[in-house]
C-alpha cells in the first residue's frame, strides 16, 4: 500500500504566500481586492498571507492613485523602498555589486571593482563594498545573489573549475560571504542566471522553453525548459564551451584541453587574434574598444569568431529544439550586422526542421540583472517548493 501525503497547515499557508507573491510580481502594484480577484484565494486567506510577506519584508503598501471620490485603498507592491537585494558579478576583469528592488529593477550605485589576484582579496573587496550598500538608511537587505563563470556544484554551493577566474576553483564564495555579512547568500552559474534575467526582466517573459547562449570571456549555455532551469545532476549543464571545436591543432584552453569551442567563438579568442597582430598581450576589454574605435581591423577575426558562434547556436538548436535562442555578447555592439551573419550561418548548419521552429534573438538582459533575479528566484522558492 503506498503512503498517503498530507500537506500541513504551515505549508499550506507558504504556498498561499507564494501565490501572493507571484500575483504581484506578474501583475503588481495591486489592491488587496485585485489580489484576490488575480489569485483565486479567498479575502481572508490574502489578508493573513499580506500579513507574513510585509512581516518578512518581502511586501509593502504604497499610496494609491488620488481617485474622484472616495478614499483610495492601498496598493501592494513588492518591497522597493524599506528593502533591497543585491547582486554581485565575478567575472575576469572586474566584479560588480549592485542593488535591487524586489521587483529586480536595479538601483544607482553599483560598485566595480578590478578582479583581485587571490581569493582571499576578493572576498575582502566584495565584503567592502557591499557592507557600503547595506549600509542603507532603514533599508532592509534581505539576500545576495553571486553569479560565477565556469562550473558551479550547485550541491555543494562551489565554484568547481572556472578557466577563466580561477582563483574560485574549489571556494564557496556565496557561502563566504553569508558568513562574513550575517545576510542569506545564494551562487549561481552566470549563464544560469542570465537565464532567468531574461525571463523575470528581459525579452523571455512569459517563455517555459528556451536557450540562452552567453558568449562573453568563455561561452556557456543556460536552458529552461517547461518552464524550470536544466542544472543536470549537480549543476553543471550547460557548459557547451568545452566541446571540441577544432580537433588537431587547437589551442589550450583553460581547462586545460585543446580546441575548445571558447577558444574560438569568445571574446578571448578575439582578444587572442588582436594580440597576434598587435604583437602585445590585449585583453578582452581593450580588445572590444580597440575593435569599436576602428584603431585596429579585426573585420576577418570577427567574422572566424562568429563563425565559429554560428556552430555553437546550430548545436543548441539540434540538441535542445528550443523555441527561442537568446545570445548574449558584446560581439555584436562591435558591428551590429554580426548578428545577422550568425544566424545566416547558423541556418545553414543547423536541422532545417528544428530551425524553421526557432527563433534567434539577441538577449536584453545583464549579468547584474541575473546575479539579482538569482537571489529573488531563491527568496520566492524558499516560500514553498514548486510541485507538492
Amino acid at each position: 500500500m503506498s503512503a498517503i501525503t498530507t500537506i500541513g497547515p504551515a505549508l499550506v499557508g507558504r504556498l498561499n504566500e507564494r501565490q501572493v507573491l507571484r500575483v504581484l510580481q506578474a501583475r503588481g502594484p495591486l489592491s488587496r481586492a485585485d489580489v484576490v480577484r488575480e489569485s483565486g484565494l479567498s479575502a481572508p486567506t490574502v489578508s493573513k498571507a499580506v500579513a507574513s510577506l510585509i512581516g518578512a519584508g518581502l511586501l509593502e503598501e504604497a499610496d494609491a492613485p488620488e481617485l474622484a471620490r472616495g478614499r483610495p485603498a492601498p496598493r501592494l507592491r513588492l518591497a522597493t523602498e524599506r528593502a533591497q537585494v543585491l547582486g554581485v558579478v565575478v567575472d575576469v576583469g572586474h566584479c560588480e555589486v549592485v542593488s535591487a528592488g524586489l521587483g529586480g529593477e536595479l538601483h544607482d550605485g553599483a560598485h566595480a571593482i578590478p578582479t583581485p589576484p587571490t581569493y582571499a582579496k576578493l572576498l575582502n573587496a566584495l565584503e567592502a563594498a557591499v557592507r557600503r550598500l547595506m549600509a542603507k538608511a532603514r533599508v532592509r537587505t534581505l539576500g545576495l545573489g553571486l553569479s560565477l563563470p565556469g562550473l558551479v556544484d550547485y550541491r555543494r554551493g562551489c565554484g568547481v573549475l572556472s578557466p577563466n577566474v580561477p582563483i574560485t576553483n574549489g571556494r564557496c564564495p556565496a557561502a563566504d560571504l553569508a558568513a562574513r555579512l550575517g545576510v542569506e547568500c545564494v551562487l549561481l552559474q552566470e549563464s544560469h542566471a542570465l537565464c532567468l534575467a531574461e525571463r523575470h526582466h528581459g525579452l523571455a517573459k512569459g517563455m517555459d522553453d528556451f536557450a540562452l547562449l552567453d558568449v562573453g570571456a568563455g561561452v556557456g549555455l543556460g536552458i529552461i525548459s517547461g518552464g524550470r532551469l536544466l542544472k543536470g545532476r549537480s549543476g553543471l549543464a550547460g557548459e557547451i564551451g568545452h566541446i571540441t571545436a577544432v580537433a588537431s591543432g587547437g589551442r589550450t584552453c583553460g581547462c586545460g584541453n585543446t580546441g575548445c569551442l571558447e577558444t574560438v567563438a569568445s571574446d578571448s579568442a578575439l582578444a587572442w587574434h588582436a594580440s597576434q597582430k598587435l604583437g602585445r598581450a590585449v585583453d578582452v576589454d581593450e580588445v572590444i574598444e580597440l575593435a569599436k574605435s576602428g584603431a585596429v581591423d579585426l573585420r576577418a577575426e570577427l567574422r572566424e569568431v562568429a563563425g565559429f558562434v554560428a556552430v555553437a547556436v546550430a548545436a543548441v538548436i539540434n540538441l535542445f529544439n528550443p523555441a527561442t535562442v537568446f545570445i548574449h555578447t558584446p560581439l555584436f555592439e562591435i558591428d551590429a550586422s554580426l548578428f545577422e551573419e550568425v544566424v545566416t550561418k547558423a541556418r545553414a548548419r543547423a536541422l532545417p526542421p528544428s530551425f524553421a521552429e526557432c527563433n534567434i534573438v539577441r538577449a536584453k538582459a545583464s549579468k547584474r540583472q541575473g546575479a539579482v533575479a538569482g537571489i529573488i528566484q531563491h527568496l520566492t522558492d524558499s516560500l514553498a517548493p514548486d510541485v507538492v
